[in-house]
Protein backbone atom coordinates (compact mmCIF):
# COMPACT_ATOMS: atom_id res chain seq x y z
CA UNK A 1 0.00 0.00 0.00
CA UNK A 2 1.12 3.28 -0.76
CA UNK A 3 2.06 5.36 2.19
CA UNK A 4 1.53 9.35 3.04
CA UNK A 5 3.16 11.77 4.81
CA UNK A 6 1.10 11.23 8.05
CA UNK A 7 2.31 7.54 8.00
CA UNK A 8 5.67 8.68 8.99
CA UNK A 9 7.54 10.16 12.41
CA UNK A 10 8.29 13.64 12.85
CA UNK A 11 11.77 14.87 12.26
CA UNK A 12 14.14 14.17 15.52
CA UNK A 13 15.09 17.46 17.23
CA UNK A 14 18.24 18.93 15.51
CA UNK A 15 20.29 18.49 18.97
CA UNK A 16 19.43 14.79 18.76
CA UNK A 17 20.25 14.55 15.58
CA UNK A 18 23.58 16.25 15.64
CA UNK A 19 24.67 13.77 18.93
CA UNK A 20 24.31 10.58 17.11
CA UNK A 21 25.37 11.73 13.64
CA UNK A 22 29.22 12.82 15.20
CA UNK A 23 31.68 11.36 12.42
CA UNK A 24 34.50 9.21 13.58
CA UNK A 25 38.15 9.73 14.05
CA UNK A 26 39.28 7.45 11.30
CA UNK A 27 37.82 8.78 8.11
CA UNK A 28 41.36 10.33 6.86
CA UNK A 29 42.91 6.40 7.68
CA UNK A 30 42.92 3.65 5.62
CA UNK A 31 40.14 0.99 7.28
CA UNK A 32 38.99 -2.53 6.76
CA UNK A 33 35.84 -3.94 6.18
CA UNK A 34 34.71 -7.35 6.31
CA UNK A 35 31.18 -8.69 5.07
CA UNK A 36 29.96 -12.24 3.95
CA UNK A 37 33.79 -13.51 4.32
CA UNK A 38 34.84 -10.82 2.24
CA UNK A 39 37.74 -8.37 3.01
CA UNK A 40 37.30 -4.64 1.25
CA UNK A 41 40.52 -2.26 1.83
CA UNK A 42 38.46 1.42 2.43
CA UNK A 43 41.38 4.34 1.82
CA UNK A 44 40.99 8.03 3.24
CA UNK A 45 37.06 9.31 2.86
CA UNK A 46 35.64 5.96 1.61
CA UNK A 47 32.55 5.63 3.77
CA UNK A 48 32.58 2.80 5.83
CA UNK A 49 29.30 0.95 5.73
CA UNK A 50 26.97 0.63 8.59
CA UNK A 51 23.99 -0.96 9.49
CA UNK A 52 22.12 1.01 7.55
CA UNK A 53 24.36 -0.28 4.10
CA UNK A 54 24.03 -3.88 5.06
CA UNK A 55 20.10 -3.55 4.57
CA UNK A 56 20.80 -3.05 1.33
CA UNK A 57 23.64 -5.53 0.78
CA UNK A 58 22.22 -8.80 2.59
CA UNK A 59 18.74 -7.90 0.56
CA UNK A 60 21.17 -7.35 -2.91
CA UNK A 61 22.55 -10.93 -2.43
CA UNK A 62 19.83 -12.54 -1.59
CA UNK A 63 17.45 -11.50 -3.89
CA UNK A 64 15.18 -9.74 -1.98
CA UNK A 65 15.89 -6.45 -3.97
CA UNK A 66 16.57 -8.46 -7.59
CA UNK A 67 18.91 -7.59 -9.98
CA UNK A 68 19.90 -11.05 -11.37
CA UNK A 69 19.09 -10.24 -15.10
CA UNK A 70 19.08 -6.78 -14.71
CA UNK A 71 20.27 -3.23 -15.14
CA UNK A 72 21.33 -2.39 -11.80
CA UNK A 73 22.68 1.14 -10.89
CA UNK A 74 24.50 1.73 -7.15
CA UNK A 75 24.37 5.62 -6.36
CA UNK A 76 26.99 6.56 -3.69
CA UNK A 77 28.51 2.99 -4.24
CA UNK A 78 31.33 4.23 -1.63
CA UNK A 79 33.13 1.40 -0.80
CA UNK A 80 31.40 -1.13 -3.77
CA UNK A 81 30.00 -3.70 -1.25
CA UNK A 82 26.46 -2.84 -3.36
CA UNK A 83 28.07 -3.56 -6.70
CA UNK A 84 29.70 -6.95 -5.30
CA UNK A 85 26.46 -8.40 -4.26
CA UNK A 86 24.78 -7.56 -7.57
CA UNK A 87 27.54 -9.12 -9.59
CA UNK A 88 27.65 -12.02 -7.74
CA UNK A 89 24.12 -12.72 -8.16
CA UNK A 90 23.80 -12.01 -11.83
CA UNK A 91 23.30 -8.38 -12.67
CA UNK A 92 23.00 -7.83 -16.65
CA UNK A 93 24.67 -4.54 -15.67
CA UNK A 94 26.12 -3.55 -12.83
CA UNK A 95 26.69 0.46 -12.96
CA UNK A 96 28.66 1.72 -9.55
CA UNK A 97 28.22 6.03 -9.34
CA UNK A 98 29.84 7.79 -6.65
CA UNK A 99 31.10 11.57 -6.48
CA UNK A 100 33.99 10.78 -5.13
CA UNK A 101 37.19 9.17 -7.25
CA UNK A 102 38.69 7.01 -4.22
CA UNK A 103 35.35 5.36 -4.28
CA UNK A 104 34.88 4.34 -7.70
CA UNK A 105 38.70 3.20 -7.51
CA UNK A 106 37.88 0.87 -4.41
CA UNK A 107 34.75 -0.58 -5.89
CA UNK A 108 36.70 -1.39 -9.00
CA UNK A 109 39.55 -2.82 -7.19
CA UNK A 110 37.05 -4.85 -4.84
CA UNK A 111 34.55 -6.05 -7.75
CA UNK A 112 37.79 -7.67 -9.37
CA UNK A 113 38.79 -8.75 -6.59
CA UNK A 114 35.36 -10.77 -5.56
CA UNK A 115 33.29 -11.09 -8.96
CA UNK A 116 35.95 -11.15 -11.51
CA UNK A 117 35.21 -11.19 -15.10
CA UNK A 118 31.68 -12.79 -15.86
CA UNK A 119 29.90 -13.21 -19.07
CA UNK A 120 26.74 -12.61 -17.78
CA UNK A 121 27.73 -8.98 -16.08
CA UNK A 122 28.49 -5.66 -17.56
CA UNK A 123 30.22 -3.92 -14.95
CA UNK A 124 30.99 0.13 -15.02
CA UNK A 125 32.37 2.21 -12.71
CA UNK A 126 31.80 5.67 -13.42
CA UNK A 127 32.67 8.71 -11.62
CA UNK A 128 29.36 10.67 -11.52
CA UNK A 129 27.51 13.84 -10.00
CA UNK A 130 24.47 11.74 -9.56
CA UNK A 131 23.64 10.36 -12.73
CA UNK A 132 25.34 12.81 -15.34
CA UNK A 133 28.13 10.21 -16.13
CA UNK A 134 25.00 8.19 -17.39
CA UNK A 135 24.97 8.33 -21.26
CA UNK A 136 21.51 9.55 -22.76
CA UNK A 137 19.01 6.69 -23.39
CA UNK A 138 20.03 4.58 -20.37
CA UNK A 139 17.28 2.64 -19.07
CA UNK A 140 17.80 1.13 -15.14
CA UNK A 141 15.37 -1.68 -13.65
CA UNK A 142 16.66 -1.04 -10.21
CA UNK A 143 18.57 1.43 -8.49
CA UNK A 144 19.74 1.54 -4.57
CA UNK A 145 20.65 4.43 -2.44
CA UNK A 146 21.61 5.20 1.10
CA UNK A 147 22.11 8.80 0.71
CA UNK A 148 24.20 11.38 3.29
CA UNK A 149 20.72 12.69 4.49
CA UNK A 150 21.01 13.67 7.56
CA UNK A 151 19.19 16.92 8.43
CA UNK A 152 21.56 18.97 10.28
CA UNK A 153 25.48 20.06 9.56
CA UNK A 154 27.61 17.92 11.61
CA UNK A 155 30.64 18.98 10.37
CA UNK A 156 32.90 21.26 8.20
CA UNK A 157 34.61 18.58 6.83
CA UNK A 158 34.07 18.56 2.59
CA UNK A 159 34.68 14.22 3.12
CA UNK A 160 32.38 13.87 6.43
CA UNK A 161 29.28 16.41 4.84
CA UNK A 162 29.74 14.31 1.85
CA UNK A 163 29.11 11.06 3.63
CA UNK A 164 26.61 12.09 6.17
CA UNK A 165 25.13 15.23 6.03
CA UNK A 166 24.13 16.80 2.54
CA UNK A 167 20.77 16.71 2.97
CA UNK A 168 17.24 16.71 1.20
CA UNK A 169 18.64 18.54 -1.50
CA UNK A 170 20.45 15.70 -3.03
CA UNK A 171 18.17 13.49 -2.26
CA UNK A 172 15.33 15.74 -4.38
CA UNK A 173 17.60 16.09 -7.05
CA UNK A 174 17.98 12.30 -7.26
CA UNK A 175 14.62 11.65 -7.66
CA UNK A 176 14.22 14.44 -10.60
CA UNK A 177 17.13 12.89 -12.38
CA UNK A 178 15.10 9.63 -12.33
CA UNK A 179 12.10 11.67 -13.52
CA UNK A 180 13.55 14.31 -15.82
CA UNK A 181 15.89 11.56 -17.53
CA UNK A 182 13.04 8.78 -17.87
CA UNK A 183 15.81 6.46 -16.10
CA UNK A 184 14.02 3.86 -14.85
CA UNK A 185 12.43 1.02 -17.36
CA UNK A 186 8.65 0.32 -17.42
CA UNK A 187 8.67 -2.55 -14.53
CA UNK A 188 12.07 -0.75 -12.61
CA UNK A 189 12.46 0.00 -8.99
CA UNK A 190 14.30 2.76 -6.79
CA UNK A 191 15.15 1.22 -3.27
CA UNK A 192 15.98 4.29 -1.01
CA UNK A 193 17.02 4.63 2.50
CA UNK A 194 16.22 7.33 4.72
CA UNK A 195 15.62 7.67 8.83
CA UNK A 196 13.92 10.51 10.87
CA UNK A 197 17.52 11.93 11.05
CA UNK A 198 16.46 13.76 7.33
CA UNK A 199 13.66 15.10 6.21
CA UNK A 200 11.79 12.78 5.48
CA UNK A 201 8.54 14.64 5.12
CA UNK A 202 10.44 16.75 2.47
CA UNK A 203 11.98 13.67 0.74
CA UNK A 204 9.00 11.71 0.78
CA UNK A 205 6.66 14.30 -0.20
CA UNK A 206 8.68 15.47 -3.42
CA UNK A 207 8.76 11.64 -4.58
CA UNK A 208 5.06 11.07 -4.30
CA UNK A 209 4.59 14.66 -6.26
CA UNK A 210 7.09 13.83 -8.66
CA UNK A 211 4.89 10.75 -9.31
CA UNK A 212 6.04 7.84 -7.92
CA UNK A 213 4.31 5.34 -5.54
CA UNK A 214 6.10 5.06 -2.31
CA UNK A 215 5.94 1.56 -0.03
CA UNK A 216 7.85 1.11 2.76
CA UNK A 217 9.53 -2.01 1.71
CA UNK A 218 11.39 -2.32 5.41
CA UNK A 219 11.06 -0.49 8.48
CA UNK A 220 13.73 -0.51 11.73
CA UNK A 221 13.72 1.14 14.79
CA UNK A 222 17.16 1.42 16.89
CA UNK A 223 14.96 2.18 20.09
CA UNK A 224 17.19 5.15 20.47
CA UNK A 225 14.99 7.81 18.72
CA UNK A 226 15.90 7.02 15.02
CA UNK A 227 13.56 4.92 12.85
CA UNK A 228 15.20 4.17 9.37
CA UNK A 229 13.11 3.00 6.37
CA UNK A 230 14.07 1.36 3.71
CA UNK A 231 11.22 2.60 0.77
CA UNK A 232 10.63 1.12 -2.79
CA UNK A 233 9.92 3.67 -5.22
CA UNK A 234 8.31 2.94 -8.72
CA UNK A 235 6.32 4.83 -11.27
CA UNK A 236 3.21 4.54 -13.18
CA UNK A 237 4.54 4.30 -16.79
CA UNK A 238 0.82 3.97 -18.35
Amino acid sequence: MNISLADLPPALPADHVVAINQPGADLHTHRDYAWHGMAFDLPPGVFHPGETSRMLHQRLLDGDIETRGRGYAAMGVGAGVEAVAAGLRGAHTAYALDVHPASVRATARHYRTHVGERSDTRFVPLVSDLFDALPDGTRLDVVTFNPPAVSQPVSDDPDVVRNVCVGAPLVTRFLDQLVDRDLLAGHGEVFLILSNTADLHTIVGHAIRGGFATTIHHRHDWHDGVVTFLFRLTRDQR
